[in-house]
């Protein structure tokens, strides 16, 4: 159980098959690209060792796509080069080696293959631009080939090109702004196949996602002028009129942590498929003004990946894991699961989400509550249950109340899960999301500390057995809660921020500006730098810890979890560090992710009074 759950990476319909990226923690955590034809047999397009990853910035992204003769294009993870393969070929480059070259958001549109570059050198800010890059392979020993079409801008996403070819519409943004905070939306005239001039025509105080032509002269796009992200229609006439599309109190849009994430796809006869989302996500047809529900086994983390006639292909998650649908708008009953979606382990063992709110300090608390659920056992009627509480990274971020077989592993062994959407969440608008502005480290651990909280006093969990677990800027959230509040029994870190100044100083680019929002700029804000800090008050940490941290991670250096694990040792605070090789800032291989599992409920057995069955135990220090 604790092996599983892919992450799905892009799907594309080839013809009569569907072609779709998936990680295979068995495989040392390869993004494979697979196919399934209309028989039903699964084979890989690209085999072992090669896999379909891009590093642009650093969280990667539209990695690859098809091109109209069915060869598959992508990225290579280990040299960052583009390469092509056709059926029963073999890879061949299309792009060269330069130094620390990198491409991302691959798209095929009109005949041209285009993609985000990020090409890392002197300066501390990598230069990115939108290129063309020649599928005959002709730039692959000559970088001089590849075709710049625009730059001008820090970061930029979402290529779009106009089908007669005179127009590209982008996604812009600079530091010190992360993408769903300010983002442009650019339209630039094209002329010999590049960018001539641009204007921008939406976005500036907003933050516009996904342009798409739906004619030589309109846009469809997704922007939150009202707090939320909505869609709107812009007519590139004199006036730049901008309409907009079935307005809703709920998200069509979240943030861009990686390249080629679609909330929208546009149908052949003009409909609109659309994703919607207030806590869970919906799928929605969008026909004029009519709007109507799709069926869809997906409730979190939905992404609409390709569309063809009435059929469009969404992945995300449901009450029985990690899925791909191909979803058919007008017979919903000729849509099916290509991949995932089936528990191993039987409906009975998974937990069915509760969305619940709390009050906090700052209004309402959102999260999702998972009881502890085993068919085969009943526990004392008396007697509360521990509680885990999940604090996700970002922290700019969204939980959608969709049970994994990870939180199946502690449900299962009778310990409930709270997943928590604090204050800073997307997914509840943007006055939700900006809760964090200027209070992280503040906000976040009393929105957890709320929620822990009201669901012990609801009777549903055991105050005394509360304890607290996150990763990256969810393990920041654990070490401060952990050294400002005694409410946790237990906690666990996984790759979390413990030095603000540290972190402002290592991590990568795209992150490099983030906490100038959520602390404040340096290097007029030190002071609360070190104030807010976890690792300024590790004195105060006497609640037993587990960390775990890959020794590649290159957003959240290993030496910060390592000064947390000294405090611990010379508080003489129980406490067990798990370093794994090969790992980097998320956790992909299977070995590891059973060893971090086993490790966590073994901890938790130790600290809170049972014992697990099944896991060798856990030696604290």
């Amino acid at each position: 159980m604790s092996a599983a759950s892919p992450r799905i990476e892009g799907a594309r319909y080839v013809g009569e098959e569907i072609w779709w990226g998936e990680t295979v923690a068995e495989e040392a955590g390869r993004t494979a690209v697979r196919r399934r034809t209309a028989s039903g047999a699964v084979s890989d397009v690209i085999a072992v060792p090669w896999s379909a990853r891009s590093r642009v910035h650093e969280y990667g992204g539209g990695s690859w796509t098809t091109v109209e003769d069915d060869a598959l294009v992508f990225v290579e993870k280990g040299d960052q080069r583009v390469w092509a393969v056709g059926r029963g070929g073999a890879p061949r480059p299309l792009t060269p080696v330069v130094g620390d070259m990198r491409f991302g958001g691959l798209t095929w549109q009109h005949g041209r293959l285009l993609a985000v570059r990020e090409v890392h050198g002197a300066s501390a800010v990598p230069h990115r631009d939108i290129v063309e890059i020649p599928i005959d392979g002709r730039a692959a020993k000559d970088a001089a080939l590849l075709s710049s079409l625009v730059g001008d801008s820090h970061f930029l996403a979402h290529p779009s090109l106009s089908a007669d070819g005179s127009h590209l519409a982008w996604i812009a943004w600079n530091h010190p702004a992360m993408p769903w905070d300010r983002t442009e939306l650019r339209v630039g005239r094209l002329e010999d196949g590049v960018v001539a001039e641009w204007t921008t025509v939406a976005g500036g105080a907003t933050a516009p996602l996904q342009p798409r032509w739906i004619g030589d002269d309109d846009l469809l796009y997704a922007d939150d002028p009202t707090g939320r992200w909505n869609l709107w229609r812009l007519r590139l006439n004199a006036d730049l009129e901008h309409r907009p599309i079935a307005p809703a109190d709920a998200d069509t849009g979240g943030p861009l942590w990686v390249l080629g994430q679609r909330w929208f796809a546009v149908l052949d006869d003009g409909r609109v498929v659309a994703i919607r989302t207030h806590g869970a996500d919906e799928l929605v047809l969008i026909d004029g003004e009519d709007v109507r529900g799709i069926p869809c086994a997906g409730v979190a983390g939905l992404s609409i990946e390709d569309a063809r006639g009435s059929r469009v292909l969404v992945s995300g998650a449901g009450d029985d894991g990690t899925a791909l649908w191909d979803v058919d708008v007008d017979e919903p009953a000729a849509s099916r699961t290509v991949m995932g979606g089936e528990s191993p382990w039987g409906a009975e063992w998974m937990p069915q989400a509760r969305a619940v709110t709390f009050e906090g300090p700052r209004g309402p608390v959102h999260a999702f509550d998972y009881p502890p659920t085993n068919p085969e056992v009943t526990a004392p009627a008396e007697e509360k249950p521990p509680y885990l509480v999940l604090v996700h990274g970002g922290p700019t971020a969204h939980v959608g109340g969709a049970a994994s077989g990870k939180i199946a592993f502690f449900t299962s062994r009778g310990i409930g899960v709270l997943d928590v959407n604090y204050g800073g969440s997307s997914g509840y608008g943007r006055a939700y999301r900006e809760r964090l502005l200027g209070q992280w480290g503040v906000v976040d651990v009393d929105d957890v500390i709320a929620a822990a909280t009201g669901l012990a006093r609801s009777g549903a969990a055991d105050p005394g057995r509360l304890a607290i677990a996150g990763g990256s800027a969810g393990g920041w959230t654990v070490l401060c809660a952990l050294t400002l509040d005694d409410t946790f029994a237990a906690g666990i870190s996984r790759y979390g921020v413990a030095d603000l100044r540290r972190l402002a100083e290592d991590t990568h680019d795209f992150e490099a500006r983030y906490l100038d929002s959520m602390v404040g700029p340096l290097p007029g804000a030190e002071a609360l730098y070190i104030a807010r800090s976890p690792l300024s008050r590790l004195d105060r940490l006497r609640t037993p810890l587990l960390i775990e941290h890959g020794l590649d991670d290159r957003v959240v250096p290993p030496s910060q979890s390592e000064a947390v694990r000294d405090a611990l040792q010379q508080n003489g605070v129980p406490h067990a560090y798990l370093a794994f090789e090969g790992e980097g800032h998320g956790f992909r291989r299977a070995e590891t992710v059973v060893r971090q599992l086993e490790a966590e409920i073994a901890f938790l057995g130790k600290v809170l009074g049972f014992e697990p069955e099944g896991v060798e135990p856990l030696d604290l220090d």
